[in-house]
């Protein structure tokens, strides 16, 4: 299912083999949460290459319903996307209702955030809606704790390995990977504690969970770095929800191999550009009459096609093709970079990749502010 083909330091190079296709890893997934890339067509992510795209539970779940979308034959039918598909468990959207849930030892009672209506997952009801699903990698449910809370941490983590037990013991489609996701918030023994019970119980893949959710850059990679030393060399390690440029290069350096994040879509929408010159806000009136593309150094459709200057007056004047120009833009940035890491690891210099990548990219951003 996963074979390492390089290393190069901590960096891992491989291919997770999927019924769907394969995914060259060191990997970004860009994230469609409702069974689309927000306002980007499975064509456009073809053409960027996109290899695997990330759905969610929860929000299916509530609609249209993963049982419609299982007498449809399934997300890649029923999204016309025939690449990998990931879908996370619905635990983190859950426990970030707050007020709207109630939690407890057999799982979590929750009120819709469309219509009030009263829901309940458990370990089991998350595995049978993503198996109706049909994504190609699925997750256990678990439950995702405030990072610095030691004591609640604790009593998470018992609960999520619990339901881990119930998650793989409830999966039952062979042509699915189900994923353990390690918890522990940014406490060294209780990550520790909670990579070795999940590698008991043999997953195929292990997601590194519960972080960029309010601890520190430094504690997150921290216990990033915990994980590399302790996770099998020979299963993927999937970083949930990191999508900054800087963090994934970083993360990949200790041992990262997949990451997703709603993030480049979110920015464009704002009007955010990733760029080789830095991060820009492509609505200063600096862009007014600037008719280079948003980035020199990218090929893709906005770039080949479109001024700063045109796409600047698209946002100002709120049409919908300047966000999905952006969107586009900063989807085919991660991707890129991503191939560029790939591509170092494989010759033996993605530390001098990494360095120089990083050390230009932040002198810009500084540049910039």
């Amino acid at each position: 299912m996963f074979e390492l083909v390089r290393t190069d330091g901590r960096a891992r190079a491989g291919v997770l083999h999927t019924p769907h296709g394969d995914l060259l890893t060191p990997a970004f997934m860009p994230v469609g949460t409702q069974a689309t890339v927000k306002g980007v067509p499975p064509r456009d992510l073809l053409e960027l290459d996109a290899q695997m795209i990330l759905a969610n539970t929860y929000h299916l779940y509530l609609r249209p319903g993963d049982e419609l979308i299982a007498r449809r034959g399934g997300l890649h039918c029923f999204m016309s996307w025939q690449r990998p598909i990931l879908t996370d468990s619905g635990g983190f959207q859950v426990f970030s209702l707050s007020e709207m849930r109630k939690i407890d030892d057999d799982g979590v009672t929750f009120k819709s955030h469309l219509d009030g209506s009263m829901h309940r997952f458990t370990p089991e009801k998350s595995i049978r809606i993503q198996e109706n699903l049909g994504a190609d990698v699925i997750m256990c449910f678990d439950e995702c704790p405030p990072p610095n809370d030691r004591e609640y941490n604790a009593i998470a983590l018992a609960r999520t390995h619990a339901w881990a037990v119930r998650c793989r013991q409830t999966h039952q489609r062979r042509d699915q990977m189900l994923f353990g996701i390690v918890q522990g918030g940014v406490f060294r023994d209780l990550r520790e504690q909670s990579a070795q019970f999940l590698i008991g119980l043999d997953f195929p893949g292990y997601a590194i969970g519960g972080l960029a959710v309010g601890e520190s850059k430094a504690e997150m990679f921290q216990v990033i770095e915990w994980m590399d030393a302790v996770l099998p060399e020979d299963k993927p390690r999937y970083l949930m929800g990191v999508g900054e440029p800087t963090d994934l290069l970083r993360a990949i350096a200790r041992g990262v191999d997949m990451a997703d994040c709603v993030l480049p879509t979110r920015l464009a929408r704002h009007g955010a550009a990733f760029t080789h010159g830095g991060r820009i806000n492509m609505r200063n009136r600096a862009f007014a009459e600037d008719d280079r593309p948003l980035d020199e150094e990218c090929t893709c459709y906005a770039c080949r096609t479109f001024s700063r200057a045109y796409i600047r007056h698209l946002l100002q004047a709120d049409e919908m093709l300047g966000m999905y120009l952006m969107s586009i833009h900063n989807i085919a940035f991660l991707l890129d970079l991503m191939r560029r890491a790939r591509a170092a690891i494989l010759e033996g210099r993605f530390a001098e990749f990494a360095r120089g990548w990083l050390a230009r990219y932040e002198r810009a951003c500084q540049t910039n502010l």
